[in-house]
């Protein structure tokens, strides 16, 4: 999938978090891909955002305030950063997706510039074009 051997994905909000607190969820490619040591994984800013944003609104139960409980997970996965820049922002406008929700559209793009596979198990996302996908089904 990349380039020099290494395989580079670029985890989805909820693959991020499915993968440390529901790794049943996860489909055996998808588990493989993850835990393949050639594998790179990377991690948007936007997904933090995201994770956030869940547990303040109590879609997520977390113990104690969100911000910790969303840096104890930054820091239970080894992962680079995929930076918004505004590169990123301009390919959000290029990538081809069926709605305008802004954070898969950043999600997106953000494969697309850092030449990153997205594991996703979102319909909408994985039916986009202008990026690569690894399904999660």
């Amino acid at each position: 999938m990349g380039r020099h051997g290494a395989v580079k994905l670029l985890l989805d909000t909820h693959i991020w978090l499915w993968a440390l607190l529901e790794p049943e969820r996860l489909s055996a490619q998808v588990k493989d891909a993850l835990t393949a040591p050639d594998t790179e994984l990377w991690l948007s800013p936007i997904s933090v955002w995201e994770a956030l944003l869940l547990a303040e609104r109590g879609r997520i139960r977390v113990e104690g305030p969100p911000s910790v409980w969303v840096e104890r997970l930054l820091n239970a996965m080894p992962r680079r950063e995929a930076a918004l820049t505004a590169e990123v922002a301009l390919a959000s406008r290029a990538v081809e997706l069926s709605h305008e929700d802004p954070a898969d559209r950043f999600l997106a793009a953000t494969a697309r510039v850092y030449d990153l596979v997205l594991v996703t198990a979102d319909e909408r996302l994985r039916s986009g074009a202008g990026y690569r996908v690894l399904a999660n089904v």
